[in-house]
């Protein structure tokens, strides 16, 4: 980690603050004055700091010398800068210089530690943004809806006009806004975002436009807000639909006029920001029910971009899943998984109500969890597999046609079918809804040929069965035709399936037969109870 570098003549300041931060856990080193913090730079003695906690005054220089020579060799480095109350005036100078924020003294310490941890924070998203930017593409996506997107970007970069991106939870707009201001004419200036609905509605206001101090109670200092942080670049309001219904006026008139007011002030505030506005919201719904104000929405809504989620875009799955496994396993440091091509099958068909980033978490959790080099199928998180199981809606067309002569031929197609999409047996490949579809009597209990619901003689699944099956059960015909069909269909994890709802309908007989008394059913099946409460578990029987 870092070093935090604290510069101040006073020793009994240095002291203090870097005996604070030790009990953190937080690396310290300090310095009596500016040349020997810029000496430090220049030599290139170690990694360089985190944060720089620096005084305005001292015998060896000024702080803010010393803030403008810093960002000139960092310019992503956080500097709080310590003054006296009455030193306001450097306050804002220091602000102005670029300071993250300014520490007033005498300072309370426990303060001054978070304030210190917020700087820290800050320089690991500068950080990771920076790394990001120099490793890895912007945004990845084959799909023709995603080419849409990367094409209105490009189209974008040569304006600076107010953009609206919709999109459900997950799907990236943070990262389309970050590219719209890394094309734009501002790119050199900051990029900040918020997001409106994380932050308490009574903050909201301070934290868009700042405060002036003694504002409220506990507005010791003057505090500038997102829209002066983003000066000269671009503001991502995140959430926007969620903003409180008195806060859109103030937005409107700062969109509208381009200056604004600090919570307590009486000098308006010029604001040169492009504002880029998200919401996962139908925002007309809103206008409708009064929650949302409609000029604001006209205000902000001049150009609009769409990103579909990541249901619309399965052919990105394989690409986006093989670049998460190597994120992730250069960020945990191990060596990258592979992902068969079933596992890929099944993450294709899954839906991912939480998008790419839940794509994204599950490749951590793969890199943690799967106890193989290479990811299979069962290596999935149980959601996945859960949610696959009890979904018939990936089924193929192929797979039902492949299926369907024996569907029409089953005696027990309305029982069993019924039975099957009720469990649901969802996969990859549409394994469950043909099984479904199949409507061959295996699940239920043991039948001979001749018994109701079985298979008539010469029928396509009665004749298609081997001799050895020609004189047995239904249930085992009913089988053998769906192994048949689905291996002729090309799925993948037929096995498995198959024998997934094999015992699914075993263990539900036999609860049923012992009215749910699990110990009873257990002995029947002449297994152990903790193996009946555990298959229950894995095939989310509960």
């Amino acid at each position: 980690m870092k070093p935090i570098w604290i510069v101040d003549d006073d020793q009994s300041i240095r002291f203090v603050l870097e005996k604070a931060l030790q009990r953190e856990g937080l690396p310290t080193r300090s310095f009596s004055q500016p040349r020997e913090v810029m000496e430090a730079l220049v030599a290139g003695d170690d990694a360089g700091p985190q944060v720089l906690v620096s005084d305005i005054r001292m015998p060896g220089g000024c702080g803010l010398e010393l803030l403008q020579q810093v960002k000139q060799h960092l310019p992503g480095l956080p500097v709080i800068i310590m003054t006296a109350y009455s030193d306001l005036d450097s306050a804002v100078a220091s602000f102005q210089g670029g300071a993250f924020e300014y520490l007033p003294k005498p300072f309370d310490l426990t303060a001054a530690v978070e304030l210190i941890r917020r700087a820290m924070q800050e320089s690991q998203r500068e950080q990771v943004a920076d790394e990001g930017a120099a490793g890895a593409p912007e945004m990845l996506g084959q799909a023709s809806a995603m080419q849409d997107v990367f094409r209105a970007i490009g189209r974008l970069s040569q304006s600076l006009v107010t953009v609206m991106i919709t999109g459900e939870s997950g799907t990236g707009k943070e990262l389309v806004a970050r590219a719209l201001h890394k094309h734009s004419a501002r790119a050199r200036g900051p990029f900040v975002a918020i997001n409106t609905a994380a932050i308490p509605k009574d903050l909201l206001e301070s934290e868009l436009f700042g405060h002036e101090r003694g504002a409220f109670t506990g507005a010791q200092t003057m505090r500038r807000g997102r829209f002066e942080q983003a000066e000269g670049g671009t503001l991502f309001l995140d959430e926007i639909g969620d903003m409180p219904f008195e806060l859109q006026t103030r937005l409107l008139r700062v969109l509208s006029d381009g200056q604004f007011y600090r919570v307590g002030g009486h000098s308006a505030v010029k604001s040169q920001v492009r504002v880029i506005a998200a919401t996962h919201q139908n925002l007309e719904q809103r206008v409708r029910e009064g929650a949302f104000r409609e000029d604001l929405l006209h205000r902000l809504n001049v150009i609009r971009l769409r990103l579909p989620p990541l249901r619309e875009r399965r052919e990105d799955v394989p690409l986006l899943t093989r670049f998460f496994l190597q994120q992730s396993a250069k960020q945990l440091g191990v060596d990258p998984k592979r992902i068969s091509t079933p596992a890929l099958n099944a993450l294709a068909a899954f839906d991912f109500p939480g998008n790419v980033r839940q794509l994204e978490n599950i490749c951590h959790w793969l890199t943690v969890m799967a106890p193989a080099q290479v990811v299979e199928r069962k290596d999935l998180p149980p959601e996945v597999l859960q949610a696959l199981a009890a979904s018939g809606a990936g089924a193929s067309a192929a797979a039902s046609a492949a299926v369907g002569a024996g569907a029409g031929a089953a005696g027990v197609g309305d029982g069993v079918g019924a039975a099957g999409a009720a469990d649901g047996a969802g996969s990859a490949g549409g394994v469950g809804a043909a099984l479904a579809a199949s409507g061959t009597g295996w699940v239920g209990a043991p039948q001979d040929s001749a018994s109701p619901g079985s298979a008539p003689p010469g029928s396509a699944s009665q004749s298609s069965a081997p001799s050895a099956c020609a004189d047995g059960a239904a249930w085992e015909v009913g089988l053998y035709a769906q192994a048949q069909a689905l291996l002729a269909a090309g799925h993948d994890g037929v096995w498995d399936e198959l024998l997934h709802r094999f015992e699914a309908r075993l263990l539900e007989a036999a609860l049923a037969h012992t009215q749910g008394r699990r110990i009873e059913a257990a002995q029947q099946l002449g297994i152990g109870r903790n193996t009946l409460t555990r298959k229950l578990h894995e095939l989310g029987l509960g």
